[in-house]
C-alpha cells in the first residue's frame, strides 16, 4: 500500500492540510497518509529542511514525502519530484530538500510539467492542494516518475553553516529551538570527537556558560543548563523542565563556542 507523508508550515487551525488529504483520497483512496509535521515555522525553509531530514529515513522505502514550505508560491519557482535514495519527494524547488540532497548519494530531480496530473484549476496561492497533493496521489497510484516531467540539474540547494575551529575553540550556531526550548546546534560528534558524556566542558551561548555534558535530560537542579548529544546527532543545550533558549537568552542563529 502506498504511503504519503505531509510536511508543511500550515499548522492545524486552518483547513489547508485537510484539503490536501481530500485531494489525495479522491484520486487514490487506498493510499495511507501520515502527518510528518505541520509545525514548521512559517516560511522557514531551513526549519522545513531540518524537520524533514530528521524523519524521512525512518519511513519505508518508496514512501512519497510531500513538503509544502513555500513562501514563493505563485512565482516562477518550479514544482519538483525528486527521487533521493529510496524515497520520493514532491516539493517546490526552493531549497527545502537541501538536507535530503546532502544525505543521499543518488538524487534525481524532475521539473513537474505534466499538468494533467494537477487539479484542473490551479490557484496561484495553494499549490499544495492543486499541484503537490494530486501529483503525489498519481505517483502513489503507480504513475512512473518520468511521466511527470524532464530531469533537471540546476535545482536549488543550500548548505548548512559549517562549524569552524580556531584558537578560542570550536564555533557553531544554533540551528533550531524546539518546542521544549532546547537549543539544537550544528555541532556534531565528529566536530568534537573527544567530548563524551558525562564530562565537563566550557560552552558559551547567548548570555550563558554551560559546564556539564550529560547523557539524558534528567537534571536534579531545575533550570540548570547542560549539554547533551541529541537524537539527531547534534549537540543540544537543554534545561531540566525549563526552556534553555529563555535561560540563555539565545535563539536560532546564535553563536555557540565550545572551548578547545
Amino acid at each position: 500500500m502506498s504511503l504519503i507523508t505531509l510536511t508543511t508550515d500550515f499548522g492545524f487551525s486552518d483547513p489547508y492540510v485537510g484539503a490536501m488529504k481530500g485531494v489525495i483520497a479522491s484520486i487514490t483512496p487506498e493510499a495511507r497518509i501520515l502527518d510528518l509535521c505541520h509545525g514548521v515555522a512559517p516560511f522557514d525553509l531551513l526549519d522545513g529542511a531540518y524537520t524533514l531530514a530528521q524523519a524521512y529515513s525512518y519511513f519505508p522505502a518508496d514512501t512519497i514525502h510531500v513538503v509544502v514550505v513555500d513562501p514563493g508560491v505563485g512565482t516562477p519557482r518550479r514544482p519538483i519530484l525528486a527521487r533521493a535514495g529510496n524515497h520520493y519527494f514532491i516539493a517546490p524547488d526552493n531549497g527545502v530538500l537541501s538536507l535530503v540532497y546532502d544525505r543521499e548519494e543518488s538524487v534525481t530531480v524532475r521539473h513537474m510539467t505534466a499538468t494533467h496530473y494537477f487539479l484542473p484549476q490551479v490557484a496561484e496561492t495553494f499549490h499544495g492542494r492543486d499541484i503537490f497533493a494530486p501529483a503525489a496521489a498519481w505517483l502513489a497510484k503507480g504513475v512512473e516518475s518520468d511521466n511527470f516531467g524532464d530531469e533537471i540539474k540546476d535545482f536549488i540547494r543550500f548548505t548548512l553553516p559549517k562549524p569552524r575551529k580556531d584558537a578560542d575553540g570550536v564555533h557553531g550556531i544554533v540551528l533550531k529551538t524546539d518546542r521544549f526550548g532546547n537549543l539544537i546546534t550544528n555541532l556534531r560528534r565528529e566536530d568534537l570527537p573527544e567530548l563524551k558524556a558525562p564530562a565537563e566542558l566550557q560552552l558559551t551561548v547567548g548570555n550563558a556558560t554551560v559546564t556539564a555534558l550529560r547523557s539524558d535530560y534528567e537534571e536534579p537542579a531545575a533550570g540548570r543548563l547542560f549539554a547533551l548529544w541529541g537524537s539527531a546527532g547534534y549537540l543540544e543545550v537543554s534545561a531540566h523542565k525549563a526552556s534553555a533558549a529563555r535561560l540563555a537568552g539565545a535563539e536560532r542563529g546564535a553563536e555557540v563556542v565550545v572551548k578547545a
